[in-house]
């Protein structure tokens, strides 16, 4: 008679299965905590009306009032769209551009020489500022009396431009300053997706006497389209959330031509105290940057 077949324990059947969320668990402890709670309590608070000031020292002071918030903001608000328009003009400038001259700058610095390599860290040093640093080198070169770019003009024989008070250039002005600041990081990006393409292909089109515009639009653009779609899709989740240089440089002016949605989620909640509105109003921009972000994984699966 055959021995009866002992079952191992549940913790040695699935050994590598609990091994994983064992190293997952501290992962999602701080995903949950910091990302999930908040968000979930970002909703909560949009349904009440809840003035900061008054349900600091009077917790009850809240009142639920359900999807009044968000109906007030798409009809009451008179200034809600226009400060979209604004948040979506500086992203559909700010995204493209960065996103193109991010991969002109890692196709011509793709080689392995110490010239390549010192141009690459220069060109990404200025995403290591803060945004306050950033800033202040910018409202000096935009100075129309004291400025570099004023000065240059000048010497150019033509007349310094004001800036940041121009409601025909604060918003291009801004644009500048986060393209600046931003295009380190999306060149890197796209250095990392250039060199996994195996260089056999290069050698194989350049013997059948291709040009470089073929080898970029046959071989690289097509091996890096993954990449493009990081780097867009970031560089859109980024910049929908713009505060410091619309808050710094020109504080939301002139005239709101350059204000958007974060800092009006921020004077709402804490130089108006209704947190419940701000709670709303982050609620809208999270679901536009989620859509934009959808979208352009919509059009790339498309494309693929």
């Amino acid at each position: 008679m055959a021995a009866p077949t002992l079952t191992p324990p549940f913790w040695i059947r699935h050994r590598d299965t609990l091994e994983g969320y064992a190293f997952l668990f501290p992962f999602l402890v701080v995903y949950a905590v910091f990302l999930l709670f908040p968000f979930f309590k970002g909703i909560w608070i949009s349904l009440h009306s809840w003035n900061l000031l008054e349900v600091a020292f009077n917790p009850e002071a809240k009142t639920w009032i359900g999807l009044a918030n968000f109906l007030d903001l798409l009809t009451l608000d008179r200034r809600f769209w226009d400060i979209v328009l604004h948040t979506l003009e500086f992203v559909f400038l700010t995204v493209p551009t960065i996103t193109i001259i991010g991969l002109l700058l890692a196709v011509a610095l793709n080689r392995e020489t110490r010239a390549m390599a010192i141009l690459r860290t220069l060109f990404f040093l200025s995403q290591v500022l803060s945004v306050t640093v950033v800033t202040l080198i910018w409202q000096l070169l935009y100075s129309p009396q004291q400025g570099l770019i004023g000065k240059v003009l000048e010497a150019l024989g033509l007349e310094a431009l004001d800036w940041v008070t121009s409601p025909d250039r604060a918003m291009p002005s801004l644009v500048i300053v986060t393209v600046w600041w931003s295009i380190g990081f999306a060149m890197i990006l796209f250095l990392a997706g250039l060199q996994e393409i195996p260089q056999e292909r290069y050698e194989a089109a350049r013997l059948d006497g291709a040009s470089r515009w073929r080898l970029l639009w046959h071989i690289t653009l097509p091996g890096i389209r993954r990449t493009t779609t990081l780097v867009v899709i970031f560089e859109i989740i980024l910049h929908f959330q713009v505060f410091g240089q619309s808050h710094l440089i020109t504080r939301g002016g002139p005239n709101d031509q350059t204000q958007v949605l974060v800092r009006y989620i921020y004077q709402t909640a804490f130089r108006d105290s209704e947190l419940g509105y701000a709670s709303a109003l982050a609620m809208v921009l999270f679901f536009l940057m989620l859509g934009f972000s959808v979208l352009q994984l919509r059009l790339n699966r498309e494309d693929s």
